[in-house]
């Protein structure tokens, strides 16, 4: 059983084995797993395994404990799992016969998605997840990255809405493909809880790798297909855009190969400094359901910036309209492209670099080996 420890003073399940609980109580879960095992449960009380459950979460340390039972030694066994701080975002357990081979736990991590930066913060040890290589391993990274990664992923509104407006209570949690582009396909559990006190002003995130041979991979629709290969050969690109805090959080299509929006250090990086007023300035006029026309510098690979024409219509649906769907057209020839035949990762007009370069390169390298006809 995985018990998610994401916001203070709460506590559920979010996984018993392979199968999501969605935040169901952990007593009730525990104490119907307890019933099938009637010696454990005239053992253990509710009480005993709430001290030890906390001591796991508070000490940020393992808990082994052995039960004498009248049908031989039982071993109770919590393991926490952290985030990128240090702190508990879930504990693991185990009960079952000492004489029984434990399972091996499947990895997993927590994230904390931090509003302030706009970054999902995660630990090096989300590497040992499946579908994650050690080369891509950034510290932080915006969320339009992870969504690209996502396969037959349609909750996109959903998510952004929980980590944008946080409000304390808030949760959600769902299964995904994540394509790493180096291997077959993982699946990924995700728990989140809003949060906006004084230690987190986002979300804690609980990260899962439930990839299983038995399970295969769910794929994109035929539909989602059609319309990403009309969009390539029209050469259209569109990005759904958060206007307040100007970035990027999504591409609905194959991202405009002139403009570098990932592996940055910031996300808001993606457009010129003096442009993003600019663009926050639009919201109020897309609030009234109007379209909007605009000319801004966005990032190019050659580390200046390249005039990009955005035509921006409101996003239906999103509760706090800060989301606007923007087609961007290249207004300038003559800037560096994301090509296969080349890597323009090498900073021009910057004395210092704005992102994770040598990661971008090991990225690129694996895209074009995998598909050299990208």
């Amino acid at each position: 059983m995985t018990i998610e420890t994401l916001a203070p003073d709460c506590m559920s399940v979010a996984s018993v084995g392979d199968a999501p609980r969605e935040f169901a109580s952990w007593q009730r879960v525990l104490q119907r797993l307890l019933s099938k095992a009637p010696a454990l449960y005239d053992k253990l009380t509710t009480a005993g395994l709430t001290e030890a459950i906390r001591t796991a979460h508070e000490q940020a340390q393992d808990v082994d404990l052995t039960i004498q039972t009248g049908s031989g030694r039982h071993q109770l066994l919590i393991r926490p799992v952290f985030g990128p701080a240090g702190d508990v975002h879930a504990v693991r357990l185990w009960l079952g016969p000492a004489a029984e081979r434990v399972p091996v736990l499947r990895p997993a991590v927590g994230a904390i998605w931090d509003l302030g930066t706009q970054t999902i913060q995660q630990p090096s040890g989300i590497t040992r997840l499946s579908g994650s290589a050690a080369e891509q391993y950034v510290p932080r990274m915006s969320i339009a990255e992870l969504f690209h990664r996502l396969s037959s992923f349609d909750r996109h509104a959903q998510v952004l809405d929980l980590l944008y407006e946080p409000k304390p209570g808030d949760r959600m949690q769902f299964d995904t493909t994540v394509v790493s582009g180096f291997g077959r396909p993982a699946q990924w559990r995700i728990t989140i809880r809003a949060r906006d006190d004084e230690r987190t002003r986002g979300a804690w995130w609980l990260i899962e790798d439930v990839t299983s041979e038995n399970v295969p991979p769910a794929w994109p629709t035929l539909e989602r297909i059609g319309l990403r290969e009309a969009h390539r050969r029209a050469g259209t690109h569109l990005a759904v855009l958060q206007l307040e805090y100007t970035s990027i959080s999504h591409w609905l299509t194959d991202p405009a190969p002139w403009i570098r929006w990932d592996y940055l250090f910031r996300p808001v990086d993606v457009f010129h400094p003096d442009d993003r007023s600019r663009l926050a300035e639009l919201a109020d006029r897309l609030r009234s359901g109007d379209s909007a026309g605009v000319t801004l510098r966005l990032l190019n690979y050659g580390g200046g910036y390249t005039p990009t024409s955005l035509l921006l219509y409101p996003y239906p649906g999103y509760s706090s309209r800060q989301l606007a769907i923007a087609q961007l057209v290249r207004v300038a020839d003559d800037v560096p492209l994301l090509e296969t035949h080349r890597q323009v990762v090498e900073p021009r007009q910057r004395s210092a670099p704005i992102g994770y370069d040598d990661q971008l390169r090991h990225w690129l390298a694996g895209r074009m080996k995998s598909n050299p006809a990208c």
